[in-house]
Order: structure tokens, then C-alpha cells, then sequence
């Protein structure tokens, strides 16, 4: 608003002709009655000198330089400016005004295009609809060319971008195009498993040397892989129904562990517990401190068992089957303790949230398309998002609250979502195969997916818990295609 030019009320002297004259106001004392000259006495003090001006006590403003227009408030009419001060005055209260009004809302209000709306409305704090800015625009600290120089500007921080590229691709010749397989995993140790036919390959990814685990002979194959959550071991799934445990340090195996009637296609480590998932449709728990092969039989499914994951704070289990039904199971039950019966579709898909206990999403094969989230505290389904694609992978972002999932038929992407909002911060595209595997980096930084077409691609989607434009230091440098083998 123009600073108002504040107007003093003076007190002017009363007509000389209306004053009473020294001689005059005594003859008028003399001519009081007694009770008059005391009214008189009283209101001594009220007694309009002559010789002086008074000024009163209060400053009323001038409104001419008030701008009720931003507020569709009519002023109430003044009368014409008496003297060519005043109207300078008022001319530059004026353009101070239509600048500012610039400066705070913008050189295109209606304000300024058209004076007709400037109606008699009085309803001050309405929502104009007309008037859609963000609210930066709304400071008086953004740069306006109608304004000119002398504003400030402060620049708006971008929004955060994704690499649509991989930032290093490996060739791995034989990894299998099978859905219901769990063949990638990246350890606490920044060191990357990979089944690939019969043999186990590591990569690390610190010096991208690469050592062969392990060969399991013409007659076995690899089904999954996955690492311990601390330490150097990781267990491998086989197609001969067995679970065998490696020393990855000294390229040892431990003990191999019998069970299942059929391949093992998925495992979840949860601190010395193992969970096995094979396609004889059961579960086994297995201590790996004790000498017994399993400690516990989790039955439930009714098809092959494809997905197993513990949630963060190792209480809870989710399983997912060709069943199509999501299973969550804790460490004293050999029944499922909550049924999910939502997808239409083999449930591979499953992550659990680092960020707010028991939310955990789940995604459906081809048939379903669709990614749920549920929670397993007050066992409700909380929302489902259609992906438009086979939901092949989950997992959520340890740094942000955000997930990628990977998807097969029939667009074969990656896409990165905010949370809970649903919204695509990014699609990325390269496979010419279903995005059948995915891992992520210790980090929290990068993934790395696999798909059916033999390449293993890296990329950094999420930013470091620190600072959220920063480039992960995994993988920057030796880029280009290599292979695994």
C-alpha cells in the first residue's frame, strides 16, 4: 500500500466576529445570575482562548492513496483535488500502488486488464478462481520485468531428475526368461549375485571385478539367489529342490539344506532365519545355527510360491503364489495370519515400506496389472494403482518415499513413483524382454534390473539420503557394456 499522508485536524480560531471582546465578557458576568456564573466557573476549563489555536489529539489518514481495489472494496467517493499539490500526491500513491500490485500479483490480474471488475463485491477473503499462481509468484521478491530492476529475484529449486539411460550395462548370457524366478540380488557389501543357468557370478561393484561362485553341474540349476542381510553369505535356490549356503569371502559352500519336493524360486533372509519358497507350494523356516534343514512348514498356497519378502523389522513374512493370493505370516504361525485375495494374476511383486510399519505393496502377473497396498496392522486395503503392464518387481526406496517397479508384458519398463500420491516421476525403457529381476544398491541410490534379453542395466533413480541431487558414487565411473562372465 502507498504511504498514506497523514492530515493533521487543526483546531481553526472562531470567527472574530463571534469572539467576545474583553469588555464585552465582563459586561456579560456582570449580567449572569448567580447560578449561570457558577455553570460558568465549572466549565472554566472548556473556555475557547482566543489568542491560540488548538490541534486535536487524533491523525486521520488520507484514503487517496489506499488501494481498495485488491480487495474489491469501492472506496467511498472523495471530492475533486482543491490545489495542484494534492493531485501529485495522489498521482503518486497512484503509481506506487499499480506497482506493487504488480509486484505481489503479477502484471496480468484482472485488476489490471480490466477496471469494470473492480465491483461492489465485499466478501474480501473469497477464493478467485481466476487468479490460479503458485505461490511463489506471490511474493514480492520474484522478478518482474513491468516491475523493473530493482525487485529481487529468487529462483525456484527444480524438480529433482531421473537419467533416462543406464548408467552401465552387462551382458549375462543364459539368464533364464522364467517369471516366477528370483536370480538378482545386491548385497549389504555392494557386491551384485547372479544365477545364470547352472553357475552363481559376482560382480562388485566397487572395482567391477567379477568371480565365479559357484557351478552347480549339467544335472542342477540355478532358481534364486539372496544375500544375508549382514555378512558375506548368500543362499541359492535350486531346481533340484535343495537350498545351498556360501561362504562369498572364500568362494566356500556351508551346508546345503534338503526340504522341498521341487525348485526353489524364492528366498528371504530375516537375521538367521531363512525362508524358502518352491513350487511344491510350501514355505520352510530355517535355522541356519541349528543342524535340522527346517525348523518350521508353512502350508497355505495352493500353486508354486514365487515371492518372499520379510518386512524391516523381521516379524512379518508376505508370500506371493501363482495362487494369486498375498499371504502375510509371522515367525510362531504355520497358518497365514492375514489372506489377500485382490489380484487376478501370480503374485511375485511384493515390498515392504522402510518408512511406515506394516504398509506393504504388492503387484499382479498379466492378467492383473495392478499394484495394492495394504495394511497388515489394521488389515485393511488401503489403494490400487493399474499399471497397464505385468507387474514382475517391487521395491521402495530407503531414502525417499518412493518405489520402482518393473514390468513384462507388454511395455517391458521401469517406472518410479511417488508415494502415496502415485504419481510417475519417471518411465525408463532399454529391455527388449520382461523386466523379470531387480535388486538395489545399499545405497539406496541405484538399481539394477534383468530381463529376459541377457543384459543386466543399472540406474540411478533415487536420490542420496542426504542430499537429494547428488549422483550415486556406485557404478560412475567405467561405463559402457561389459559382461558378467
Amino acid at each position: 500500500m502507498g504511504d498514506p499522508v497523514l492530515s493533521p485536524v487543526i483546531g481553526q480560531s472562531a470567527d472574530s466576529s463571534q469572539l467576545p471582546t474583553p469588555s464585552s465578557d465582563i459586561l456579560a458576568l456582570e449580567t449572569l445570575t448567580p447560578s449561570r456564573h457558577v455553570q460558568r466557573m465549572i466549565n472554566a476549563n472548556h473556555h475557547v482562548s482566543p489568542s491560540r489555536s488548538i490541534y486535536s489529539d487524533r491523525f486521520i489518514p488520507s484514503r487517496s492513496g489506499s488501494n481498495f481495489a485488491l480487495f474489491n472494496i469501492s472506496p467511498s467517493p472523495q471530492p475533486p483535488p482543491q490545489s495542484g499539490g494534492e493531485g501529485k500526491d495522489d498521482a503518486s500513491s497512484s503509481a506506487y500502488a499499480a506497482a506493487l500490485r504488480d509486484a505481489l500479483f503479477g502484471p496480468d490480474t484482472p485488476y489490471r486488464k480490466d477496471n469494470s471488475l473492480l465491483s461492489v463485491r465485499r466478501n474480501i477473503f473469497r477464493y478467485k478462481t481466476e487468479t490460479r499462481r503458485s505461490l511463489h509468484s506471490l511474493s514480492p521478491f520474484v522478478f518482474n520485468e513491468d516491475v523493473g530492476p530493482g525487485v529481487i529475484h529468487c529462483p525456484v529449486k527444480a524438480p529433482r531428475k531421473v537419467p533416462r539411460s543406464p548408467y552401465k550395462v552387462l551382458d549375462a548370457p543364459a539368464l533364464q526368461d522364467d517369471f516366477y524366478l528370483n536370480l538378482v540380488d545386491w548385497s549389504s557389501h555392494n557386491v551384485l549375485a547372479v544365477g545364470l543357468g547352472n553357475c552363481v557370478y559376482l560382480w562388485n561393484a566397487c572395482s567391477s571385478k567379477v568371480t565365479k561362485l559357484c557351478d552347480l553341474g549339467i544335472d542342477d540349476s540355478v532358481c534364486s539367489v539372496g544375500w544375508a542381510q549382514r555378512g558375506t553369505h548368500v543362499a541359492i535356490g535350486t531346481n533340484n529342490g535343495k537350498v545351498q549356503i556360501w561362504d562369498a569371502s572364500r568362494c566356500k559352500r556351508v551346508r546345503t539344506m534338503e526340504g522341498h519336493r521341487s525348485r526353489v524360486g524364492a528366498l528371504a533372509w530375516s537375521s538367521n532365519l531363512l525362508s524358502s519358497g518352491s513350487r511344491d507350494r510350501s514355505i520352510l523356516q530355517r535355522d541356519i545355527r541349528t543342524q535340522d534343514d527346517f525348523v518350521s512348514k508353512l502350508s497355505g498356497h495352493k500353486s508354486e510360491v514365487c515371492g518372499l519378502k520379510w518386512s524391516y523389522d523381521n516379524r512379518e513374512l508376505a508370500s506371493g503364489g501363482n495362487d494369486n493370493r498375498l499371504f502375510v505370516w509371522n515367525q510362531h504361525s504355520t497358518q497365514p495370519l492375514l489372506k489377500y485375495c485382490e489380484h487376478t494374476a501370480a503374485v511375485k511383486a511384493i515390498a515392504w515400506s522402510p518408512h511406515l510399519h506394516g504398509l506393504l505393496a504388492s503387484g499382479g502377473g498379466t492378467a492383473d496389472r495392478c499394484i495394492h497396498f495394504w495394511n497388515t496392522t489394521t488389515n485393511t486395503h488401503l489403494s490400487c494403482m493399474d499399471t497397464g503392464s505385468q507387474v514382475c518387481n517391487l521395491v521402495w526406496s530407503k531414502n525417499v518415499n518412493e518405489l520402482v517397479s518393473t514390468h513384462g508384458y507388454s511395455q517391458n519398463q521401469i517406472i518410479v513413483w511417488r508415494y502415496p500420491s502415485m504419481s510417475k516421476l519417471a518411465t525408463l525403457t532399454g529391455h527388449t524382454y520382461r523386466v523379470l529381476y531387480l535388486a538395489i544398491s545399499p545405497d539406496g541410490q541405484t538399481i539394477v534390473t534383468g530381463a529376459g534379453d541377457e543384459t543386466l542395466r543399472f540406474w540411478n533413480v533415487f536420490p542420496s539420503p542426504k542430499s537429494p541431487n547428488t549422483d550415486s558414487e556406485i557404478g560412475a565411473s567405467s561405463l559402457g557394456r561389459t559382461t558378467i562372465r
